[in-house]
């Protein structure tokens, strides 16, 4: 009897350990995962508080952000959980540049892009993301905002596959192959085959129609200079011809001469005027392709043999009108500024971002990017732009929900241009 209840006794203690042991099976990832996230969190708050630009952190107390907020770290069981704690901390701070991102996001993806020359050494989980060593991912070039909890495409990249397939912007996007819409996972592993969104194009449900598309692999340190070079055109307006190219980032000098080539000896370089369009994409870089606009270079004529020949212009002498909007941030606010002191023609479109600060990106150890504003920006030594930003000539609203690819602000600038040019002295 004394060997059956020992016997018995053994079996449930056997039964309780592998119970425990599966319980901590169990548990024990979600222990693990916590923990590591609050690794994170430690991790971001400490590149803050070495890197950002105010040691005074604009008057907040820095250390009490990472008491308050730790706590909701410590309870994020995802990546995205964290990444919610961690921008309502780095909000604290009310500076632009300052942002925490996810490979869930395509801007994740087009910042590692635009600092590729910066950022090195990344760590194992971000490597795992590019295993051909590219910043890539699979998409189909569109900007979406979020308005009362509908998703609406408010930009979409010239020559991508959603300009290829006929999307339009302020069309809401219901759904990606029936599930909801999420920038990465939805075109995640469908490059090259055919995905079909259902958007909605009016208020009327009865609007509603599919659209098929085929998402691309995307290298974001090509994507917006592609974009540019697509969206150059020259629209026959009456009798004259409007020169029209998408600026849709600043960060790169090759974006830059590339635009400096149209105009000089490219499809713009006949035209009557231009217009300019910095709405949306990323500012950064440099902005001295505003001298092209107000230098005092002499044009050159090249006469070759049989007399043809060829005039470069090294400085535009013709009118051009500038769109911004609120998408409109960083060194493209500081253009845009300059256009409007130098008198060098209208600003067509809405307030700028007020986001000029100077962002450097640093890679945290679950590949998470962590955008900082290192430094503060005055313009000519006094003019902050941060919180304010460049207001146009002539504002023009862009009411986005079902916009149905119009645009009031585009059309307001040729027509703004036309009247530029039927005004212009026969001296320029």
């Amino acid at each position: 009897m004394t060997r059956f209840w020992r016997a018995t006794k053994l079996a449930a203690i056997a039964v309780v350990g592998v119970t425990a042991l599966l319980l901590l099976w169990f548990i024990a990832p979600g222990l693990s995962q916590s923990s590591f996230e609050e690794k994170v969190f430690d991790e971001v708050w400490q590149t803050v508080h070495e890197n950002f630009y105010d040691e005074n952190f604009n008057g907040l107390d820095w250390v009490a952000m990472q008491e308050q907020y730790r706590p909701q770290a410590r309870q994020a069981q995802t990546r995205q959980q964290l990444a919610v704690v961690v921008n309502r901390m780095l909000a604290e701070l009310q500076t632009s540049h300052t942002h925490f991102y996810t490979p869930e996001e395509t801007a994740y993806y087009q910042l590692l892009g635009i600092f590729q020359p910066q950022v090195k050494n990344l760590p194992a989980a971000a490597k795992a993301l590019f295993p051909k060593g590219k910043y890539e991912y699979t998409g189909i070039g569109i900007f979406t905002k979020t308005r009362n909890r509908k998703t609406f495409v408010s930009a979409i990249l010239e020559g991508s596959p959603a300009a290829i397939a006929g999307l339009k912007v302020g069309d809401e996007l219901l759904s990606v192959d029936g599930k909801p819409y999420r920038p990465i996972e939805s075109f995640r592993g469908k490059a090259g085959q055919k995905v079909t969104l259902l958007i909605q194009r009016s208020v009327d449900p009865k609007s509603r129609q599919t659209i098929r598309v085929i998402p691309q692999i995307l290298d974001t340190t090509t994507l917006f200079r592609e974009a540019q070079q697509a969206s150059t055109q020259v629209i026959q307006q009456q009798n004259k011809r409007i020169g029209y190219i998408h600026v849709w980032s600043n960060a790169a000098d090759f974006h830059q001469q590339q635009m400096i080539e149209e105009l000089m000896f490219g499809k713009l370089a006949d035209v009557d005027g231009l217009v300019l369009d910095i709405r949306d994409g990323w500012g950064g870089g440099s902005i001295g392709y505003l001298n092209f606009f107000t230098g005092a270079s002499p044009s050159v004529t090249n006469i070759q043999r049989g007399g043809r020949s060829w005039i470069a212009h090294y400085r535009w002498r013709k009118p051009v009108v500038l769109l911004i909007n609120e998408g409109s941030r960083s060194s493209k606010e500081i253009i845009a500024f300059g256009f409007q002191q130098s008198h060098i023609g209208d600003l067509v479109g809405t307030t700028t971002a007020g986001a000029v600060v100077a962002g450097r990106g640093f890679v945290m150890q679950d590949g998470s990017l962590l955008y900082v504003a290192v430094s503060d920006v005055l313009v000519d030594g006094k003019q902050r732009l941060e919180g304010k930003g460049v207001s146009p000539t002539i504002p023009v609203p862009f009411p986005l929900e079902y916009a149905a690819g119009l645009d009031p602000q585009k059309q307001e600038a040729i027509a703004t241009l036309m009247r530029a040019i039927e005004q212009q002295s026969p001296a320029l």
